[in-house]
Formats: C-alpha cells, structure tokens, sequence
C-alpha cells in the first residue's frame, strides 16, 4: 500500500477499525470483511469530474461497492461533480481531495418535472401528521444534496468544496445569480447535508458555499463530530436536532440571514427528544460577511454590515436541551447567542463562557421562556429555564435598542442564572429602531412598555426597544451577576438594568455610569454590594423604586 493511501487511512477511523470496534449492541466484527486495499476511486467507478456530467449515477453506484467491500474510502479527486441526491452509507467514508466541488446541479424550477439534464432530487417522502410542528425542511431528509438515513459509522472528510448552488433556500424566494427553486415542488433539494437516525458520524475539513435551507441537518443523529468546517451560506449553518454527544469545534459559519449554529429539538421524529451533551468550542459566526466572500478568502463586509449568524438553542423546543457547554467562540456582526424554550421544553445545565461578541445586530444574551406551545396539545407541559451561567463574556458595539433580555413568562419564571466577569457596550441611546422601511422615532424610553408576548415567537425583535440598556430582566427568580459592567459609547440615560417580577436577586461589583441603574417592579430579596452602579443596597420587597 503507498504512502498517499496509508496517510487516507489515517484520515479516515471509521474504516480501518471497521472490523474490531463495538457499535452499539451490534460488533462490526459480524460485518463483511474489509477488503485488503480499503481506500476507492469514484473515477474507476465512471464519475467524470468534468463540471457538466451528471455524476451522481457513478458515485451511488461507487458508494454501494464500497458499502459491499465492508467498507472504506473513496476518494474524489480534483474537479467538479455535477450531482442530485448522494446517498451515504454505513462504514463509507467520503473523501473530497482539494480541488475537489462536489456541485449540486439546478432543481426544476417552478412548473417544470425535472432540473438540469432531466435530473431530480430523491422524493421529500410522504408528509406526516407531525408537520405542523416544524417548517417543511425539518420534516424532511431525502431531498438533500447528500442523505442519511439509519446509518451508523461514516464520515465526510477533506480539504474540498460543496457547493449548492441548485438547492433551494426557503419557500418561493430568490437570491442573487441563482434561479428561484420551491422547497416543497417535486424533484428540489434544500439542504447539502441531511441525516436522520443515525450514530457514529464524521463530518471534517471542508467548506460548504449556499447550502441550501441548512448546510447540515443532523435530527435523531448520536455521537456527531463536526469540526474544522467553514460554512458560507444564506440560511442556517448546523442545525443539530434531537441529537445526543455532539461535538461542534473549529468551525468558520457565515450565515447573514440566518442562524449559524443551531441545536434544536423538534417534533419531526414523530415524538419529543432531547437535544443534549453538546459542545460549541473554539468556533466564529458571523453574518456580517458577503455570501461567498468567507469560502474565497477575501472576506468582503457586507454593505450592511450586521448580519444573523448567532448561536442559538430553539426556537423549535418541544423535547428540550440538557447540558450545553459554549464556549471559546467569537461572534462578529451576529445576533449574539440565545437560549429559547417554547413548545413546554426544558432547557437546563448550560455553561457560556470566554465569548466575544462584536458590532451584534440585536443583542448579546437573550435567554427566553415563552409558551407558543407549537406541538401535539398531549405533549404539552410547562416549560423550564434554569440553572445558566455565563462567565467572561465580553460585548463591543452591539446595538442599543434592546438590552440583554432574559424573560420568563408570569406563570412560569426562569431559574437559577449567574453572570460573572462580563463587559457589555452598546452604542448609546439610540435615535431611531426598526429597520428598512419600518424605521420610527425611538420613543421616550421612560414611557417603553415592554410587551410580554407570551404565545409568540420567540424573538428579541417581539420585544421592540427596552427600557433599559444592559439587562432586561423578567419573571425570573435566583439571579446573581458579579463583575459585570455595563458602558455606552455615546450617553444613554436608561438604567443598567430593569427587573421586573424578579426574585432573590444579588449584584456583586457591578460598574455602570453614575446615575440612577436599577428600575425595580415587584422585585424581592434584592442585595447590591460594592459597585460602582449603585450604592449598597438591601431590600426584602418593593413595588416601584429605581436606585
């Protein structure tokens, strides 16, 4: 065996333990054999490369024998494959050499049966009475530029380029330079990567440019690694769905309109399952970039300069997320990072910590118990929020409609949530909020009622402008924050922070300008100590009072 196919080997660990290591229940040992030379060229098997082929015939075709050897990799070397539906398969590893663009060929356009040279994407599959619950892309897999289903131990791995360029990205909308493809017609792929049920997966090392609705939808997927990936699209990056031991580290996502980093925990499986033991580490998101400019290297702002592009827990909640660990991470030009439960989920045991969040378009932290309840009424039950802490955070320029939100509902209060070593800095008192042709006066913020939407989406922008400029807090009991300061750039004459319905509250060493930083409403249990925000304070219970 040469030396280039020793280093693949390597590469590649699903394969070369195919025949000793324990999946599960089942031994790979009762597998077929691997074959001698486990390493496959999807040229031998017909693919063509050439950027006008459609190859993926050739590349299913080369993925089932790989599949019927026990196993391996294949490797696609360097040029452009033309392809619809790529269908993985147990114990095959993919290998996109540099060079390498595996090209998502053009979806029918509306009113027509077939896409380029008469090809189509694999049937979306029969709809389930589930659907409701979720949008139409997570409800399903199949038509996706590459799909998994019920598989275990495989991988995707290498230097090269998926790109999607005929994959749909929402419901009847457009994008520059690309035609218009409707998720829901017949024969159309909306997302690069979509798996389902499946445990022991791989994904490293490439890039993905307009990937669709989600560059990776991974809903029912265990003991997922994604890393060193850098995502350049106009929708969400990862969606990690009802996934348990998932690792997300070493990714660049670019997604201006959309979410970068995504754990949800739908309904699409048919019944609520948790999203949890989740890492995020050492990743940057952003939405401030041009499409494309990220994947090419030249890095060109966007003319509007703040994007989406925020890590985010929901907003799909049924099941619920445990033991989510953020940490590491750069955010830039994004809308910060944001825990949300509102289909009667449970979010609990979450660690932020050692972030930095620059020029956000919205805000920073925005932590969220509502009650849309968007799911079977069987199923429904109160939610939870609780046991949170976010530790060195630092926030530069962000935006100052709003301040950092964390709200519960009055039935229903968020618990348990600790701020340590952080600094936020808005722009100041801002003169106008909204956007596009939505832009009005910022009113008076001494006359700002913050509505409490309870059975909305959960959404800072449902907020509108608070009264407040660092913290916005409601319905929320066992709060402490220590270290933690709060700056304008320009003068803002709202208080630090609002609580409201908030109970058993401490502010250790807490800096903001010196003027009056604490707007209190039925607020008990209140203790504040040796900051600069405030003089010492202790309070069993008040009604109405600023400090």
């Amino acid at each position: 065996m040469d030396a280039r196919r020793r280093t693949l080997l390597k590469l590649s660990p699903f394969a070369i333990t195919a025949a000793t290591t324990t999946i599960g229940h089942a031994a790979l040992a009762e597998a077929p054999a691997v074959a001698q030379d486990a390493t496959f060229n999807v040229r031998t098997f017909g693919a063509t490369g050439d950027g006008k082929t459609v190859d993926t015939p050739a590349i299913n075709q080369a993925i089932e024998a790989v599949a019927a050897a026990g196993g391996g990799v294949l490797i696609f070397p360097a040029g452009v494959y033309v392809c619809f539906t790529i269908r993985l398969r147990s114990r095959v590893d993919l290998y996109l050499s540099r060079g390498c663009t595996i090209l998502a060929a053009d979806s029918p356009k509306p009113g027509e049966t077939t896409g380029y040279r008469g090809g189509v994407y694999d049937d979306a599959g029969p709809a389930q009475p589930w659907e409701a619950y979720q949008d139409y892309g997570h409800n399903h897999w199949a038509n996706s530029l590459f799909y998994g289903e019920g598989l275990h131990d495989f991988s995707i791995l290498g230097p090269g380029l998926i790109h999607g360029k005929g994959l749909a990205h929402g419901t009847a909308s457009t994008r520059a330079g690309y035609d218009n493809f409707v998720a829901e017609q017949a024969g159309v792929g909306n997302k690069t990567i979509a798996l389902k049920n499946c445990h022991h997966v791989l994904l490293r090392d490439f890039s993905v440019l307009h990937g669709g609705h989600f560059a990776v939808l991974a809903t029912g997927v265990d003991n997922l690694t994604l890393d060193n990936l850098l995502i350049d699209t106009e929708r969400d990056g990862f969606d990690i769905d009802c996934c348990h031991n998932v690792r997300v580290s070493n990714c660049t996502v670019n997604s201006p309109s959309d979410d970068a980093i995504c754990p949800k925990s739908s309904y699409a499986l048919g019944y609520a399952r948790t999203t949890e033991n989740v890492t995020i580490a050492n990743c940057f998101v952003t939405g401030a970039y041009e499409l494309g400019s990220v994947v090419d290297g030249t890095w060109k702002k966007s003319a509007k300069g703040r994007g989406n592009g925020r890590i985010k827990c929901g907003t799909e909640s049924n099941g619920g997320f445990r033991n989510i660990a953020i940490s590491n991470c750069v955010c830039e030009g994004s809308k910060g990072i944001a825990l949300e439960t509102a289909d009667g989920a449970l979010i609990e045991d979450i660690a932020i910590s050692n972030i930095t969040l620059r020029d956000t378009d919205d805000i920073p932290i925005f932590l969220r118990l509502g009650r849309r309840n968007r799911g079977p009424v069987e199923t429904m039950r109160p939610g939870c929020l609780r046991r949170v802490l976010v530790s060195n955070v630092v926030s530069y320029n962000a935006t100052s409609n709003a301040a950092a939100i964390l709200s519960g509902i009055p039935s229903n209060l968020i618990e348990d949530v600790k701020f340590n070593n952080c600094y936020f800095e808005n722009a100041g008192l801002p003169t106008t909020f909204g956007s596009g042709g939505n832009t009005k006066p910022f009113p008076d913020w001494r006359t700002i009622q913050t509505p409490e939407t309870e059975d909305g989406y959960p959404d800072p922008s449902r907020f509108g402008p608070t009264p407040s400029k660092g913290f916005f807090v409601r319905h929320l009991k066992n709060l402490e924050m220590a270290h933690v300061e709060i700056a304008s750039s320009t003068p803002d004459p709202r208080p630090a922070f609002w609580l409201e319905d908030v109970h058993r509250a401490d502010f250790f060493a807490i800096t903001a300008p010196p003027q009056a930083n604490f707007a209190l409403r039925h607020v008990s249990d209140l203790r504040i100590f040796w900051s600069r925000a405030a003089k010492d304070t202790t309070i069993d219970t008040v009604v109405d009072r600023t400090i």
